[in-house]
């Protein structure tokens, strides 16, 4: 008989990555050090006013401090039906619908619903680095899918995706706009993908939390093409600047999602209840702060790549870039050290995938404009050393 394990962590949660944004973190706290902080996918910004904490009030939002309905504060649910119906040409009922902490959440709940131990997650790369761990977190296997960096059209996003499908596969995660590339797949890629994965048998897990800050290109729901086996996952984080309030929302298919908020009550049960409302405030008023909010981001994230000498991106917060050429023997660890010393903090590739170890990754709206055209200006002599 096999003795019981010894008190320690599951074998699948050893295997997460911990640290996944910055593991030089430490060399931050140097006295007399002033840092960029863009490694972690943020903005700088405040929310509108109108719809930030301090605007809120007990004496018009009774209970505001208590739980909601585990689906979602009713009026956020009703406001999230219209929003998706008229931006996203999706059908949707308030079935559909299910309002999570932060759109980390909504992932997290949807993964729990769908994928058995030993089930395979397909994950298109370079990823946004916590889904890997997401996935591992409920006992799948994520599967990595070069794709964003080596894919030309639709033919090629099938054969790529094709190419890593096994009996075990049960689910295909796609980003778009995409964290970290800024590439905005094109809607005959997504509908390609989608018919692959009809004819497959998979799920597909649509992360489109940047679906408000798209430059060229056009956002396209991918669960328009496939809605019975699309699960679509949004956020006010990004789009609202309120990525602290933790209010993330997924859509898709009624059993579904009743199956996935089976996972969230039993994790983290609601989103927080005020967070909601600042949520709602969000969808009623917040179309002028989004529009002013995307051209300021486009505007940095153009100067931003014109400074390093990279593509501009086309949507989301992000670029990617390859740095092999200036490693040394210290590998990607050495050079995010020195990024340190040059007062600029940006994420490392490995955590956006396996093949991307000479890579960075760089949030442009992580701070003020001027001190992002600072660190990226520092960066670029670096790079040109």
């Amino acid at each position: 008989m096999t003795p019981p394990r010894p008190p320690a962590c599951a074998p699948a949660v050893t295997a997460m990555p911990g640290a996944v944004f910055s593991p030089v973190q430490q060399l931050f706290d140097a006295p007399d050090r002033r840092i960029v902080p863009l490694h972690v996918g943020d903005t700088w910004l405040e929310p509108f006013e109108g719809a930030r904490m301090e605007d809120l009030r007990v004496a018009e939002h009774p209970g505001m401090h208590r739980y909601s309905e585990t689906r979602g504060v009713s009026a956020l649910v009703d406001a999230i039906v219209d929003k998706v119906r008229a931006n996203n040409a999706l059908a949707c009922e308030r079935e559909q619908v299910l309002v999570a902490a932060g759109a980390t959440g909504a992932l997290g709940s949807a993964l729990g619903m769908l994928a058995s131990p030993g089930e395979e997650v397909l994950i298109l790369a370079p990823f946004w680095p916590l889904i890997r761990g997401i996935v591992q977190a409920f006992r799948a296997a994520p599967v990595e899918v070069p794709f964003y960096d080596r894919v030309d059209s639709a033919e090629a996003a099938v054969e790529a995706v094709r190419a890593r499908l096994t009996e075990r596969s049960v689910a295909l995660y796609v980003s778009s706009p995409s964290n970290p590339t800024g590439r905005v797949l094109p809607r005959a890629w997504l509908e390609a993908l989608a018919d692959l994965a009809r004819r497959e048998n998979l799920w597909l897990i649509s992360d489109e939390v940047y679906e408000e800050t798209v430059y060229r290109g056009e956002h396209f729901s991918i669960a328009a093409a496939a809605p019975e086996r699309s699960l679509t996952v949004f956020s006010f984080s990004k789009a609202y600047g309120m990525a602290g309030n933790r209010v993330g929302y997924l859509v898709g298919p009624r059993d579904a999602v009743e199956g996935a908020r089976k996972v969230s009550t039993h994790t983290f049960y609601t989103a927080p209840t005020a967070g909601q409302l600042a949520a709602l405030r969000a969808l009623r008023d917040g179309d002028a702060w989004v529009a002013r909010a995307r051209e300021m981001y486009r505007e940095v994230g153009d100067a931003t790549a014109a400074a390093l000498g990279a593509p501009a991106p086309e949507g989301g917060t992000f670029l990617f870039l390859d740095v092999r050429t200036q490693l040394d023997a210290r590998g990607i660890w050495g050079f995010l050290a020195d990024c340190v010393e040059d007062g600029v903090a940006l994420a490392p590739g490995p955590s956006c995938g396996a093949d991307y170890e000479g890579w960075v990754r760089l949030c442009f709206t992580a701070a003020p404009p001027e001190d992002v055209a600072r660190a990226s200006a520092a960066l670029a002599r670096r790079l040109s050393a």
